[in-house]
């Protein structure tokens, strides 16, 4: 399952947590073509039915099933650069195999 860095929590609570916003809001990753690697990032009020939930340290991160699939042994990173800019970074889990862009073995 995808984790997340304690970066990647701080940016999120900051960019779902502004005033106004609905409690529980979150970011959704979504991926239209399982064959394209392009993933969408978007702020959304709540998960849409089939979504994946991802919750740590009050961040929360909504997987649509496709990115769900792709993002199960990623970590999750983010940096925020100096115009405001938000940059996420996603990253093999040690122990998954796929360390320095290297095939799974099977």
């Amino acid at each position: 399952m995808l984790t997340l860095t304690e970066n990647a929590t701080l940016v999120i609570k900051s960019i779902t947590g502004v005033e106004g916003a609905p409690e529980g809001a979150g970011v959704r990753i979504s991926q239209e073509n399982p064959a394209d690697p392009a993933l969408a990032v978007t702020t959304t009020e709540s998960p849409l039915q089939g979504d994946q939930v991802v919750e740590e340290g009050g961040a929360r991160v909504f997987l649509e099933s496709n990115a769900a699939a792709a993002l199960d042994d990623k970590i999750l990173d983010a940096a925020v650069d100096d115009k405001g800019g938000v940059e996420f970074l996603l990253v093999p889990q040690p122990g998954t195999g796929r360390e320095n862009g290297s095939a799974q073995a099977k």
